[in-house]
């Protein structure tokens, strides 16, 4: 048996993951994926990307291995920035599906699961249209650049600020 202390997979590797989720084919519910594509080009070697429709509970062992982890998701409200970033707190509250689970149910498996506590950010943005279609509404494209603004230039060198050279 593994002791899941020691074990490779619960030793952090200093990076920062951002989880994009949603849907780029249900108009604004693309909008996790668009941030992670847009942050993807601005070459801060901390960072890594996924992509998800949904959050699974094999993502606690995903984010185990990371010191933080920025989860990026469309939101039906409307915000008053049109985005809103805030701590991400774990909680033990499972959906009867494996699928679908929230940030901080990920988050809590992983601090159980493999005794691992990666500072956790959930961003949501708002979007107003979720047709079948790939393209951002308008109010979403402005929401998104608000969103991708703060975190290049307030949230990134708030985590990372030896390493952050803004574009």
């Amino acid at each position: 048996m593994k002791n899941l202390k020691t074990d490779p997979i619960a030793i952090g590797s200093k990076r920062t993951l951002i989880i994009g989720i949603g849907n780029s084919g249900r108009g604004d519910d693309g909008l996790g994926w668009k941030f992670v594509e847009m942050t993807q080009y601005l070459g801060c070697d901390f960072l890594d990307y996924e992509f998800r429709y949904q959050l699974q509970i094999e993502d606690a062992a995903l984010i185990g291995s990371y010191d933080v982890v920025i989860f990026v998701d469309a939101s039906h409200v409307k915000l008053s920035n049109g985005f809103e970033m805030k701590s991400c707190i774990s909680a033990n509250h499972y959906f009867f599906s494996s699928h679908m689970q929230s940030p901080g149910v990920i988050l809590y498996l992983a601090n159980v699961l493999y005794y691992r506590y990666p500072k956790a950010y959930a961003l949501a943005i708002s979007g107003k249209d979720w047709e079948l279609h790939t393209s951002l509404s308008k109010e979403a494209e402005r929401n998104l650049r608000s969103a991708l603004s703060f975190f290049i230039k307030d949230f990134l060198p708030a985590i990372q600020p030896k390493t952050v050279n803004v574009p």
